[in-house]
């Protein structure tokens, strides 16, 4: 009979050894939001260095990507490895103890989002277009966003996640059972976010009972049986990426480069290096607390009439006006069978339907179209943006335009990437710009 170990190593699961600050008094400043998230809202993150001043906290150990453009990264970048090191040495963080955080994470928008923190084994793992690994990208990767956040990582002594990882747990038989005799597991935190983010709290999951039920039940969830039942195909996935996925794709990277670096090491030292994991959390897509937003975006420095009149002299779109921006939501999240994007611009509002779509759902038709339009102008860029308000914020400002896209329904969510292939980039989001993973636990990978 398998063990535990191994009945989670055949799943591509790992118990991780998690740090945590020493001092929980600091945890209010020493959580701050995913780095992917306010990227252009330079307030955002000016206000979050103002509330962590002098203060331990995970900003000094990431790389918020709305400094990505700033000249000579390479100092912030070793900023962030010397802090790490830091934290380390003088025991700001505590040494590393084996066991899951099991999350539950409360929002202004919606409660009880549990989640289960662990390291999962990145040779299960392949972000390439086509890929039939049990952990799978959903979304197209751009290869061209790795190479910055390799920097970053590569000399960490740390990771921090802010990825999500989904599974698609029908019968809640992994974290639920968790949360359900969450009184009875220790409580490793329990705080305010700030930014008015909502609450959350974190419970030690490392009995041999628990850890023993957790295996057994992600057992059950990936064996071939299962998966052949629910989706009536033997290339079917566990694991699908929620959020982070350019985050995983960097841990990827760094593992093959690792490897293709080491040789000369024997495969048990070489295969046990900690960065073949990475740490998540993993969230049921059928939990409550899940919901999924669309992402939107946000075209900056650009003529909104000359963009939307060669949508419409394309002859692959109409052009429809509205009222206002109630009208225009309205009609983008009717059930329909047509792809729809709305718009905001100083000029007014409306709803742009694809006539003669080229992808299979609203977000990858109008990708193209933008792609193809921001080609020959230079000065203009495009932002993925979380929020309605925000996106028609930024796009009723002079030379700029937002563009709204309807949701995704997570009900038939695997069933696509399984029949489709990896949804284009910038689909989905799990919610809103505040509701998204902070970083909190640390797990050494060097």
């Amino acid at each position: 009979m398998k063990s535990s170990k191994e009945k989670l190593s055949d799943f591509g699961v790992k118990v991780p050894e998690i740090m945590l600050p020493e001092d929980s008094s600091l945890m209010d400043k020493w959580a701050v939001i995913a780095c992917d998230q306010y990227t252009s809202q330079k307030d955002y993150w000016k206000k979050v260095s103002e509330t962590t001043e002098n203060t331990p906290s995970t900003l000094n150990l990431i790389f918020p990507e709305c400094y990505l453009e700033e000249p000579e990264p390479e100092k912030r970048i070793e900023k962030i490895n010397s802090t790490m090191k830091e934290y380390i040495d003088k025991n700001i963080l505590s040494k590393p103890e084996s066991g899951f955080i099991l999350v539950k994470r409360d929002t202004p928008n919606v409660k009880g989002r549990w989640g289960l923190i662990a390291a999962l084994d990145l040779e299960k793992y392949d972000f390439s277009k086509g890929s039939k690994s049990l952990i799978r990208a959903t979304e197209g990767t751009i290869i061209e966003r790795i190479p910055p956040r390799v920097k970053i990582r590569k000399n960490a002594p740390l990771e921090l996640p802010h990825i999500m990882v989904l599974i698609d747990d029908r019968q809640k038989t992994i974290i639920e059972p968790l949360a359900e005799k969450s009184d009875s597991l220790k409580k490793v935190y329990d705080f305010d976010l700030m930014m008015n983010s909502g609450h959350i709290e974190g419970f030690r999951v490392d009995s041999e009972k628990d850890i023993e039920q957790i295996a057994e039940a992600i057992s059950q969830l990936g064996s071939k049986e299962t998966i052949q039942q629910k989706y009536g195909n033997k290339d079917a996935f566990l694991f699908a990426m929620g959020d982070g996925n350019h985050s995983l794709a960097t841990a990827k990277t760094i593992w093959e480069n690792y490897k293709k670096e080491n040789t000369d090491l024997e495969s048990k030292e070489l295969m046990n290096h900690p960065s073949r994991w990475a740490l998540v959390e993993i969230v049921n897509i059928f939990s409550d607390g899940i919901e999924f937003e669309a992402i939107h975006r946000v075209l900056f420095n650009i003529e909104p009439e000359n963009f939307l009149n060669a949508l419409e002299v394309s002859n692959n779109f109409n052009v429809i006006q509205k009222n206002n921006l109630d009208d225009v939501i309205a009609d983008i999240e009717k059930q329909t069978d047509k792809q729809l994007c709305g718009f905001t611009y100083s000029g007014g509002y409306g709803i742009i339907e694809a006539v003669n779509p080229t992808a299979s759902i609203s977000a990858g038709t109008f990708q193209e179209f933008i792609d193809n339009y921001l080609k020959d102008k230079p000065k203009a860029s495009v932002d993925y943006i979380h929020g309605i308000d925000v996106t028609s914020d930024l796009g009723m400002k002079n030379n700029n335009i937002g563009l709204f896209l309807p949701s995704i329904d997570k009900q038939s969510f695997f069933q696509t990437v399984i029949d489709d292939g990896a949804f284009p980039r910038k689909t989905f989001s799990m919610g809103e710009a505040f509701e998204k993973r902070f970083y909190l636990e640390a797990r050494k990978i060097i």
